[in-house]
C-alpha cells in the first residue's frame, strides 16, 4: 500500500521571472527520504527548469517597490517561489 507525501522546494530567483537564475534554495521533505531527492547545489538553474522536472509552483512572493531612499539597500531575497510535488511512497 502506498501513501502520498509532499515535498516542498523554495527557490529564490534573480528577478520575478521564473526563467531567471536561482540565487538560493531550500528543500523540505515530507517523505522522510523515501522519495527522490534534489541533486546539486542548486538542484535546478531556473524556476522553469524545476517545473519541467515535475515541480508545481504554488506560491510566489508579491512584488514590493523599495521605499524612497532605500533603492540600493540590501535586504532579504525577495523573489521567492514555492514549488511542491506529491509522491507516492511505500
Amino acid at each position: 500500500m502506498t501513501t502520498q507525501r509532499q515535498q516542498i522546494l523554495i527557490l529564490w530567483l534573480a528577478s520575478s521571472s521564473l526563467d531567471t537564475r536561482v540565487l538560493g534554495w531550500a528543500f523540505h521533505d515530507g517523505t522522510a527520504g523515501a522519495g527522490p531527492q534534489p541533486v546539486g547545489d542548486p538542484p535546478y538553474s531556473t524556476g522553469v527548469d524545476a517545473m519541467t522536472h515535475g515541480w508545481r509552483m504554488i506560491q510566489m512572493s508579491p512584488l514590493l517597490p523599495a521605499h524612497p531612499g532605500q533603492e540600493r539597500e540590501t535586504s532579504f531575497l525577495k523573489h521567492e517561489f514555492t514549488f511542491e510535488r506529491i509522491l507516492d511512497v511505500p
